[in-house]
């Protein structure tokens, strides 16, 4: 199965790890990362913006933190991503789409852009949340506030030891 994963992945934290995982889990004829570009990952930002690395170097914790855990040998390939849907929608040799519970309704928007273009429905692969030890969902963005580091211990911010 050749399958896809997309998203911002910056900072990268445990969550976009379980998502990796299972695409290279299931990815047997190769995985496909979609990587948002620089703009791609201000405008999905706008209602809750904040600091995003580089396309460079989200590109670069992507492809380190793909090589430790392919197990598999699978063959990576990172594109850049213009469109939310993109790549996922166009491309005819993707058979399968990795998504956290977040994003499994943007499945049907997909599969919708892939029937117009005449091309066979993309079979969903969710991966679940990843909990940091608060019992919220990990995420980049409670990591930029501080709140969680990226496997979701809580960090103390007022300096106390409670």
């Amino acid at each position: 199965m050749h399958v896809a994963v997309a998203g911002t992945f910056g900072p990268v934290h445990d969550g976009h790890r379980q998502l990796f995982e299972h695409a290279l889990r299931f990815g047997d004829d190769g995985v496909v990362v979609g990587l948002a570009s620089d703009d791609l990952a201000v405008e999905t930002r706008r209602d809750d913006p904040r600091p995003i690395p580089s396309f460079g170097e989200r590109t670069r914790a992507v492809s380190q933190t793909l090589a430790e855990l392919d197990e598999w040998g699978r063959d990576v390939e990172i594109r850049e991503l213009d469109d939310e849907l993109g790549i996922a929608s166009t491309d005819p040799s993707i058979d399968a789409l990795v998504v956290s519970p977040e994003t499994v309704s943007e499945l049907e928007d997909v599969n919708g852009r892939r029937r117009e273009r005449g091309l066979e429905p993309l079979t969903g692969i969710v991966a679940p949340y990843v909990l940091a030890e608060d019992g919220e969902r990990i995420s980049s963005t409670r990591m930029v506030r501080g709140e969680i580091d990226e496997h979701g211990a809580t960090i103390d911010t007022d300096g106390t030891d409670d």
